[in-house]
């Protein structure tokens, strides 16, 4: 059977920046308070704002049952249009999320969580505007590997060859496929977590099969080179507390072998000035889904905090 949701989300939908944005929202914006603002949680590659749906459960049964939640699917994901781009731009997730609290939220602070991918934005984001994030939650938003310049010609040539290429995402021939596929990814996912998740990760297609809700573009090289030290020039102005979660499962190397060494990101974490770190365990990448009771726990003590 499904797992079955504690809290009932409900669907906004904003058009912004040339796109129809789909966000998922808990509670009434009516009951966030400078002290308990709303909690904005971003979802990371190739996943979906439902995906946080058993930490806010979880955060319910903690007590946390009335605090205003929004989750929003990044641009091709989910139920946010594609741009219709050969490519994905991370500035453009910034501009989107400047544009989601300034729709929503005008002149409000928010507690910021990010997961992968997000978490990177999450934390770009609170650099450069410090006076919108009251605390900060990253989960495992280890950034990329360092870059050098001589990469970019090779960069620039994958970029091109990747353009003549049209890009795919594997199909299913049912829902119940789609769930076993994110139990073969994630062997600690449950079955019921697997089976809810599955309908909200994809969508039945006019051919009848089920599509994963992403873009296939995502799946291309970018042509820009990630600077380090431009990140962390961002990560340098951060104001707000930063909590940092990982799972003791998680290993960088997994991704990107010797490229990025652990010490690398230490060094990285070390320029934001305050900053709590938790273990989950045993726990992988995918933090919200396997130790959601924890992570929740984790949350509401630290947003809490005086």
């Amino acid at each position: 059977m499904p797992y079955v949701p504690q809290r009932s989300a409900h669907l906004r939908r904003l058009h912004l920046r040339g796109l129809t944005h789909q966000l998922l929202c808990w509670g009434d914006a009516a009951l966030a308070t400078p002290q308990r603002p709303p909690l904005v949680l971003l979802h990371g590659w190739m996943d979906v704002g439902a995906s946080f749906q058993f930490v806010v459960d979880a955060l319910a049964r903690s007590g946390d049952a009335d605090r205003f939640i929004i989750a929003p699917d990044w641009r091709g994901f989910g139920g946010t249009t594609a741009p219709g781009a050969d490519s994905y731009w991370f500035p453009d997730y910034l501009g989107d999320l400047d544009a989601w609290l300034d729709a929503l939220l005008p002149g409000q602070a928010v507690d910021l969580v990010g997961h992968s991918m997000g978490g990177n934005v999450a934390m770009s984001y609170a650099g450069v505007r410090p006076e919108r994030i009251r605390r900060l939650v990253n989960l495992e938003g280890f950034g990329l590997p360092e870059t050098a310049a001589a990469q970019a010609p090779k960069r620039l040539r994958q970029w091109l060859d990747e353009l003549k290429t049209p890009q795919q995402l594997k199909s299913y021939d049912d829902v119940a496929a789609v769930a076993e596929r994110l139990l073969k990814n994630n062997p600690r996912l449950s079955a019921d977590k697997a089976a809810w998740l599955a309908p909200h990760w994809s969508a039945q297609g006019d051919d009848g099969r089920w599509h994963i809700l992403g873009d296939p573009a995502h799946k291309r090289t970018n042509p820009v080179l990630y600077r380090k030290q431009e990140v962390l020039e961002t990560w340098k102005l951060i104001s707000a507390p930063l909590l940092w979660v990982e799972g003791d499962l998680t290993q960088l190397a997994q991704w990107w072998g010797q490229r990025y060494p652990r010490a690398d990101f230490d060094s990285r974490l070390a320029v934001v000035p305050r900053v709590e770190r938790v273990l989950l365990s045993p726990c992988g990448h995918m933090l919200h889904h396997e130790q959601p009771e924890a992570l929740a726990g984790h949350l509401r003590r630290f947003l809490d905090a005086d």
